[in-house]
């Protein structure tokens, strides 16, 4: 939904133009872009989740579940392309991902399997 004037505009689904851009855009836009896509990803997954706990429907709760985890394999394809378009992000990640470990190996929790099944791993390069 966009804002105008102060008012709510539904999504204008019916015009088949809506979505046309009048440029392409560049590559530092596509990796803001995707991020963006990232984070409307995890709001999905959160309302989803939130869906599933407020209801004792079972049909309701399994059908949302699914869809919940649905996009949860959308940020992994997501941030397997934003790895693709930007190295350099990925190395930070990669080093996230590395520090957690060695956290955990401190605390003497090193759940390897924890860490490997993360949506999204860049580890694998």
């Amino acid at each position: 939904m966009t804002k105008k004037k102060g008012a709510d505009i539904m999504p204008s689904f019916g015009n088949p133009f809506a979505g046309n851009v009048e440029r392409k855009i560049t590559k530092g836009e596509l990796i803001q872009a995707v991020r963006l896509d990232i984070a409307g990803e995890l709001e999905a997954i959160y309302l989803y989740d939130a869906h599933v706990m407020a209801t004792d429907d079972i049909v309701a709760k399994t059908v949302l579940a699914d869809i919940r985890d649905e996009e949860k394999a959308h940020i992994g394809e997501l941030m397997t392309l934003l790895q693709h378009l930007d190295p350099d992000e990925a190395e930070h990640f990669a080093s996230g991902v590395e520090e957690v470990k060695e956290m955990m190996e401190k605390l003497g929790t090193p759940d390897e399997a924890a860490v490997k099944a993360t949506v999204g791993s860049l580890l694998d390069r």
